[in-house]
């Protein structure tokens, strides 16, 4: 059974036999994934012998340890020093970078189930879908692959009930009240409304990413001729 710890208002809980979940909260929300990030930057910068990962979620942060150099036991006390002293309430470091996406057509094969449940047109998809600025709550699933949380209600669609083999790299899609973007070609059951031609994880370059959770991402609508010439440009 999964043991839990509230001490200071952190849980502990139990993944695996090398790893530890904090959680901070209960729900996804900005305010609590502003702390996740904040208590794992703080445990980076003081870093516990025998930890080897520190991996921010939307809610909590995983801890993966060396069993054979420490325990829970004893570094749960040092876990709940460090939150206690971090103030949360600063600000971490964060950008907001700008995406271009060419929506439909080719580029979004779901285009079209999301203007059926949602009852809009696709313009009123791509004004929408591109209006905010989405908070990546968690990086995950694949390398790159930004989890964005601020989707308009109004575009909350379902994940297709049978997922692709292949999903093209550059893929922006949405599943239920969740956009993202897949920076490689991958297996994946997101509804496909856009592409980016922006490599969006290069592991050849000095910064493989072009984000981390924090920062922000901005779509910005082009079209296809746009789409070409950045293509061109990325890959040269």
């Amino acid at each position: 059974m999964t043991k839990t710890s509230h001490e200071t208002g952190l849980i502990f809980r139990n993944a695996g036999d090398r790893g530890i979940l904090i959680e901070l909260g209960l729900k996804i929300d900005p305010g609590i994934n502003h702390k996740v990030r904040a208590v794992a930057k703080a445990l980076e910068l003081n870093p516990i012998k025998g930890i080897t990962q520190i991996i921010p979620t939307y809610r909590s942060v995983l801890l993966i340890y060396d069993p054979l150099v420490t325990q829970p036991d004893k570094f749960k006390a040092v876990v709940r020093r460090v939150a206690e002293n971090i103030d949360s309430s600063r600000e971490t470091d964060s950008s907001v970078v700008q995406i271009p996406v060419c929506y439909g057509g080719e580029f979004g094969p779901d285009m079209k189930n999301v203007q059926k449940a949602s009852g809009l047109l696709q313009s009123e998809v791509i004004d929408l879908h591109s209006a905010p600025e989405y908070l990546i709550y968690m990086i995950g699933f694949t390398p790159g692959f930004p989890f964005l949380g601020g989707l308009d209600r109004r575009l909350f669609t379902p994940r297709l009930k049978t997922p692709r083999v292949a999903v093209p790299k550059g893929s922006v899609g949405i599943a239920n009240n969740q956009t993202g973007m897949y920076p490689n070609k991958s297996p994946g059951g997101w509804q496909i409304i856009g592409r980016t031609p922006v490599n969006l994880f290069d592991p050849h370059r000095k910064h493989p990413f072009l984000y981390k959770a924090g920062d922000k991402i901005k779509f910005v609508p082009v079209s296809e001729e746009e789409f070409r010439e950045i293509e061109t440009e990325e890959n040269h």
